[in-house]
């Protein structure tokens, strides 16, 4: 390799991105290309840094396997980052195995953190976890410890263990630090300020507080039980009864669970659990139906039981009966979470990370472009979506359940 590759090489392991371009701009030989490729990603020019990737691993000779794998493995990341989730995880697979089989651990413990960042935000956190278990940061240089603990930091802040996210993040701090990489300093300062924002609202006797991440898992410790708006779900500590699958039910929960220790009228539940404007017989026989299987689903934590004006919600053991709700309510909520990260995403990848199908995505995506919340560049498939930050929202910390499929 020749001095101006190595110069561009360590300008940017330690960020300095027109330091190396200034030493291959005008250069088109593969080493070259491939700098000026990941360089380009560091600025943000994704589709250009991508393309500089592809034909620096065509350029590199067939001997030269360790360097095409390389870039595949900057193009994977920038696929990530670029939020195309369509992107061929097998190709990333075999460019691990090659650098493994070729002594390149550093850049193959790379490869597996891009693979592990890709679960993270597609919400596979136990698979996700496995796989960070299978790394030794320890030998490791700095810039790939500190991506290594901002994964296991991401991974403790959706388990809501907060404990574990702090000590994480402090280990990416350091490690960021040690770097000496700004870019990637700021990305762990970012990480670290989410646990100081709110994460959701408590709903207790008609008021409502806001709680940071900290406070909900000091609230589901507790032992109150919770109607969790968030993941609907019913629970007193580790007990959890999941509604997920039945949103009447949930929304009987959820009134019942707003009004404890007082009851609710059943007009009120008809409103809230079936939209009726006029009960009829035929909506009050189905009130009693549904009214029964939340009795039923919830025999174990709560009573259901009625009274002169209508219903009522009883804890068994726990010692209070609260909400805990999105800081911010919206029916299009799950594809504003995602959207919510400032990166700018396709609609085929917001349905990869919401599992959900490409033709509801898009509809929400119209829904809340028409409410002027989000904003799309570009056409066909370069079409884009992006949404600037919304206050107090909870990004995917707390993430309702995913859209139903068609």
């Amino acid at each position: 390799m020749d001095s101006l590759i190595t110069a561009a090489a360590r300008a940017l392991a330690t960020g300095d991105i027109l330091g190396a371009l200034k030493r291959v701009a005008l250069r088109d030989d593969a080493p070259a290309l491939a700098l000026r490729g990941i360089a380009m990603a560091q600025l943000g020019e994704f589709p250009r840094a991508r393309t500089l990737l592809q034909n620096a691993a065509r350029a590199f000779g067939a001997r030269e396997e360790v360097a095409r794998a390389r870039c595949i493995v900057a193009e994977a990341e920038i696929a990530l980052v670029s939020r195309d989730l369509g992107w061929r995880v097998k190709a990333l697979d075999t460019a691990r195995e090659t650098l493994e089989a070729h002594g390149d651990h550093v850049n193959a413990a790379h490869a597996r953190t891009v693979h592990i960042r890709r679960l993270l935000l597609v919400g596979h956190v136990d698979a996700a976890e496995r796989a960070l278990a299978t790394l030794d940061p320890a030998p490791l240089p700095a810039a790939s410890r500190a991506a290594l603990a901002l994964v296991a930091g991401g991974i403790a802040i959706r388990r809501l263990d907060t404990s574990a996210a702090r000590n994480a993040l402090k280990r990416a701090r350091d490690a960021a630090l040690e770097a000496k990489i700004p870019a990637l300093i700021a990305e762990v300062e970012y990480a670290s300020r989410v646990l100081q924002e709110p994460a959701a609202r408590l709903i207790r006797r008609g008021e409502e507080y806001p709680l940071r991440l900290e406070e909900v898992e000091t609230l589901l410790a507790s032992g109150a039980l919770v109607v969790d708006a968030c993941r609907h779900v019913v629970r007193v500590r580790d007990q959890v009864i999941s509604l997920a699958t039945r949103p009447v039910l949930f929304a009987l929960a959820r009134t019942l669970g707003e009004a404890s220790p007082g009851d609710v009228p059943r007009a009120v539940l008809l409103a809230r659990a079936f939209g009726a404007k006029h009960a009829d017989e035929s909506h009050r026989a189905r009130l009693r139906v549904e009214v029964g299987r939340l009795r039923e689903e919830l025999r174990l934590l709560a009573d259901v039981s009625a009274t002169a004006q209508g219903f009522c919600l009883t804890p068994l053991d726990a010692s209070e009966i609260v909400v805990l709700a999105p800081p911010v309510e919206e029916q299009n909520g799950a594809v504003l979470a995602f959207l919510a990260d400032g990166e700018s995403w396709s609609s085929s990848a917001l349905a990869i990370a919401l599992g959900a199908s490409s033709r509801t995505v898009q509809r929400a995506l119209q829904a809340l472009a028409a409410a002027g919340k989000v904003q799309s560049f570009g056409r066909g498939r370069a079409r884009r979506w992006i949404s600037p930050p919304v206050p107090g929202f909870p990004t995917v910390l707390l993430l309702p359940d995913l859209l139903p499929m068609d």
